[in-house]
C-alpha cells in the first residue's frame, strides 16, 4: 500500500515521537474548557506547530472525548492549482507516531458521492495543510483512519458539492469532520484581528453562507490572504456538520503568530472552533 512520506517533520514539527509527544500533550493540557456535547467537526490551523499548536490543540481536545470510525481531513491546496478536490484513496501517511492509515472504504464512497472528487494522490506530496493535523490525531486518536482530501480552487460549486458530499457519502459511520485553514496573512496585528473577527463570527454563528459572503467579497486572488487559505474548506465542513445534525458551533479559540514571534507588523491568524450538538452558551 502507498506510504505518503510526510513533509514537514523535523521543520515544522518535531520528527521523534517523543519529542512530539510531549509537545502535544503540553498543549493540549494548556487548552481551555470544551463543549459539552458531541462534536461532528472541528476547524484547527495548520502552521508550524510553535505557532498554531497551542490554538488547534483547543479543538482536538475538545473532540477527544468522544469515539469516531474515521476523520475527514479537508484542507487547501498551497502548491498544486486544479479544479474540484484531490483525493488520497488508499495506503496510509507517515508519522513520528507510526503510519496513519486511510479508510480506503470511506475514500471511495467519498470518490462516488460527487464528481469534484477524484483520487490525485500526486497532489498531496508537498501539502502541508492536512500532515499538521496528524501530530494532534495520532496522538489523541491513536489507530483512528483518515480519508484526506485536498481542495483545489475555492469556488462555490466546488464548496456546495462537496459539503454535500460530505454530508451524504458517510453513511452511518461516526465521523470527524476536519476543516484546516489558517486566516488572514500577513496584515499587522490590528487589521489582522479586525478581518479574522468577520471569520470568526460567522464560524460562532454556525453561517456557513456568511462566511461564504464575506469570502467572496475580496477578489479571487486575494480570497486567502484576507480571509483565510482554507476558508473553502472551512464552509464546506461547516455545511456538512449542520446537514449531519450538528446545531451549534463555538469558537474555541483565536490567537495570532506574533504572539509566538513578537512581529506585530506582519501576521497570520489561527483560530480553533467546534461544531455539534452541545448548547450554545
Amino acid at each position: 500500500m502507498p506510504l505518503r512520506p510526510a513533509a514537514v517533520a523535523g521543520t515544522w514539527y518535531p520528527a521523534s515521537s517523543g519529542a512530539l509527544a510531549r509537545e502535544v500533550d503540553r498543549y493540549v493540557a494548556a487548552a481551555g474548557e470544551s463543549p459539552q456535547g458531541p462534536i461532528q467537526a472541528v476547524v484547527a490551523p495548520h502552521a508550524g506547530i510553535m505557532f498554531s499548536g497551542p490554538v488547534g490543540a483547543c479543538a482536538y481536545k475538545a473532540a477527544a472525548r468522544y469515539a469516531y470510525d474515521v476523520a475527514v481531513l479537508v484542507g487547501p491546496s498551497h502548491f498544486a492549482a486544479f479544479d474540484g478536490v484531490a483525493l488520497y484513496p488508499e495506503g496510509a501517511f507517515a508519522s513520528p507516531f507510526g503510519p496513519i492509515a486511510v479508510d480506503a472504504a470511506v475514500a471511495a464512497a467519498m470518490a462516488a458521492a460527487s464528481d469534484v472528487i477524484r483520487p490525485q494522490p500526486s497532489v498531496h506530496a508537498r501539502e502541508h495543510s492536512l500532515e499538521m493535523q496528524l501530530p494532534f490525531l495520532g496522538r489523541l486518536f491513536p489507530g483512528l483512519p483518515i480519508v484526506p482530501l485536498l481542495m483545489g480552487r475555492q469556488s462555490r460549486r466546488t464548496i456546495e458539492t462537496l459539503a454535500s458530499a460530505l454530508a451524504t457519502g458517510l453513511g452511518s459511520r461516526r465521523a470527524l469532520l476536519v476543516a484546516s485553514t489558517d486566516l488572514s496573512h500577513y496584515f499587522d496585528r490590528a487589521t489582522a484581528e479586525k478581518l479574522d473577527g468577520e471569520a470568526c463570527d460567522a464560524i460562532a454563528a454556525f453561517d456557513p453562507e456568511r462566511l461564504l459572503e464575506v469570502f467572496e467579497r475580496y477578489p479571487e486572488d486575494e480570497r486567502g490572504r484576507y480571509v483565510g487559505c482554507g476558508i473553502g474548506p472551512a464552509i464546506a465542513v461547516m455545511m456538512a456538520a449542520r446537514a449531519l445534525g450538528a446545531r451549534a458551533s463555538r469558537v474555541l479559540r483565536y490567537a495570532h503568530s506574533g504572539e509566538v514571534s513578537g512581529d506585530d507588523d506582519c501576521v497570520v491568524g489561527y483560530v480553533a472552533a467546534a461544531m455539534g450538538t452541545f448548547d450554545v452558551e
